[in-house]
């Protein structure tokens, strides 16, 4: 499913790769115009928030939003073709990126340092089928629920791995398994959530599937609690990589990630993979948000330079986290405060970053893939606010690129639904060979 020979984890930098390939590969990719590093140093750097404040922004984000269009009808600095032609200044592009952003991202390490199969050139294309898709959505208000960003990346995940059953934990009003269901029209959905979807029905809008598998109401089983060997036996199932299973329950993704790995599971999705010092549970992305990976660990000395930037982002982005909110008793940092959350945070456990540490180590031992869905649009074409774009991997359609983002029907669609992005994450995993 996933290429052997496929390029190197995520955020191993560009500026010092680990091949001369991987050098020439670099070197032979199209560099951006003046307008495109302009706009990305603006957006995703500390200079866009200075201490002059919110006005500045706000001012700054007209001024660079006109002086993009007037670029853009004048062809004079255009940052994107004059057509949907993926293959040509895209192909080859490193979708895991690098450091995007003063605070950078981190990331989970895999065992070989294999990569997904599809490339930025094959996101755009997804995206173009995508919206008018997304736009026949029986649910158009799905607050508390996926956003677009998470929608299109489950889609196209699950279309591009074609499974043979879908499994999802967690389906709330159903969103999510009518997503699953326009990605593999016909494939066995099966779905576990507390709540039967058709409750909802009552009150609103909502989808209940008719090829879909149920364990909801009174036939709830929670995830790691189901005879995984008999319910696939039922299914016909014998090849486990052709499961793709999808979790939005908010729980510990260290326990799901065990439990998965138990049942012999390869293909997980976890769709809220909280950054560090957010969420109300405890996510792959905070496991792995270590001082040796590139990007992760932090300071929680309050007169630094990471208290500062972070107190200058706090100022514009509503989800950015500042020392207060990352730093618990003793500066610990890891998880939230220094708590492993789990169960829509009702359990609240403190931990060791000993513990931590050897919780990033166990991630390390079992995961073959770690791919993080990039969020749609830099934040000046999103209109975003509500997660900070310093701590995301770098946008499909950067800054600037408004003929880009028109084209493919996104400007069409309300800002708010851009708004629900939390770092959804692909993995593949095996048992440990250690």
């Amino acid at each position: 499913m996933m290429s052997k020979e496929s390029s190197l984890s995520s955020r191993r930098s560009p500026q010092s790769p680990d091949s001369s390939a991987a050098t020439d590969d670099w070197k032979k990719r199209k560099q951006p115009s003046i307008w495109c590093k302009i706009s990305h140093h603006i957006f995703s750097s500390s200079f866009f928030i200075t201490t002059t404040g919110k006005f500045l922004a706000v001012v700054s984000l007209f001024l660079i939003s006109l002086l993009g269009v007037f670029l853009t009808k004048s062809r004079m600095l255009a940052c994107v073709s004059s057509s949907l032609n993926y293959g040509s200044e895209l192909q080859g592009s490193d979708l895991n990126g690098f450091d995007f952003g003063s605070l950078g991202t981190p990331w989970c390490r895999s065992k070989q340092g294999q990569s997904v199969d599809w490339k930025t050139k094959d996101l755009l294309k997804g995206l173009e089928e995508f919206v008018p898709i997304y736009e026949t959505r029986p649910i158009k208000n799905n607050m508390f629920g996926m956003g677009f960003d998470h929608s299109f990346g489950l889609w196209f995940m699950a279309q591009w791995l074609k499974p043979d059953l879908m499994i999802e934990s967690g389906a709330f009003k159903g969103h999510s398994t009518w997503v699953l269901r326009q990605a593999m029209p016909v494939t066995p959905i099966i779905s576990i959530s507390p709540r039967h979807p058709e409750k909802y029905l009552k009150k609103g809008a909502a989808y209940v599937d008719a090829n879909c598998t149920y364990f909801s109401g009174k036939n709830f089983r929670d995830f790691g609690s189901v005879d995984w060997k008999s319910v696939l036996k039922e299914h016909g199932i014998s090849d486990m990589s052709k499961v793709l299973v999808f979790f939005d329950d908010h729980q510990s993704e260290l326990k799901r990630l065990k439990q998965a790995l138990k049942a012999g599971f390869q293909n997980l999705i976890f769709e809220d993979n909280y950054d560090t010092g957010t969420g109300d549970h405890y996510s792959l992305r905070q496991i792995c948000d270590q001082s040796y990976i590139k990007g992760g660990g932090h300071s929680c000395y309050r007169n630094g330079d990471e208290a500062r930037i972070r107190s200058e982002r706090k100022s514009l982005w509503e989800k950015a986290v500042d020392i207060e909110e990352l730093c618990g008793e003793g500066n610990a940092w890891w998880g939230v405060r220094g708590e492993m959350r789990d169960d829509f945070n009702h359990s609240n456990k403190a931990i060791s970053y000993k513990e931590h540490f050897e919780n990033s180590r166990f991630v390390e031992s079992v995961l073959d893939v770690y791919w993080e869905v990039p969020p749609v649009g830099g934040p000046s074409l999103t209109r975003q606010t509500r997660y900070d774009p310093g701590r995301t991997p770098a946008p499909i359609i950067e800054d600037g690129r408004f003929g880009l983002f028109g084209r493919l029907g996104l400007s069409a669609l309300d800002s708010s639904v851009f708004n629900g992005y939390t770092q959804m994450v692909f993995v593949q995993i095996s048992q440990s060979t250690t």
